[in-house]
């Protein structure tokens, strides 16, 4: 590692505290960093058609698909425990809460198989092949 290298440590003891959320990613920025009463707001207004849900968030339609996580994968949600006074410092974050499957939101039309998010959950497998011992 070179003398301006930063590293940033998962403290893993914390999983045993973290909780396990409704995740959901939306088609947008939220200048909020913190718990949200997603259920009062959010979720109550859901409709779903076969394996298509839509939502009206802030009077804009967003349409919905469930995605799980690659198997053998989990997701995580870190939290730093506490800031670095300059970049060139390490971080330690904890692991606030994990899922193993999320909502992901598109703008008015549904997800397909095109879109990067759902790609990406596709990728282990592809990665696995393409690297995987050839016999």
């Amino acid at each position: 590692m070179s003398a301006n290298s930063c590293v940033t440590s998962v403290r893993l003891d914390s999983l045993k505290q973290a909780d396990k959320p409704q995740v959901h990613l939306l088609p947008c920025e939220i200048e909020h960093d913190g718990p949200a009463e997603v259920l009062t707001y959010f979720t109550s207004t859901t409709k779903e058609r076969k394996h298509e849900m839509s939502v009206s968030f802030r009077g804009r339609g967003l349409k919905g698909q469930e995605l799980n996580c690659p198997q053998g994968y989990t997701g995580l949600v870190l939290k730093e425990t506490q800031k670095p006074a300059s970049d060139q410092e390490d971080r330690t974050v904890k692991v606030s809460s994990l899922f193993h499957n999320f909502t992901y939101w598109n703008l008015e039309t549904p997800p397909t198989s095109d879109d990067g998010v759902v790609m990406a959950m596709a990728w282990s497998q592809l990665a696995e092949a393409i690297h995987g011992q050839v016999d």
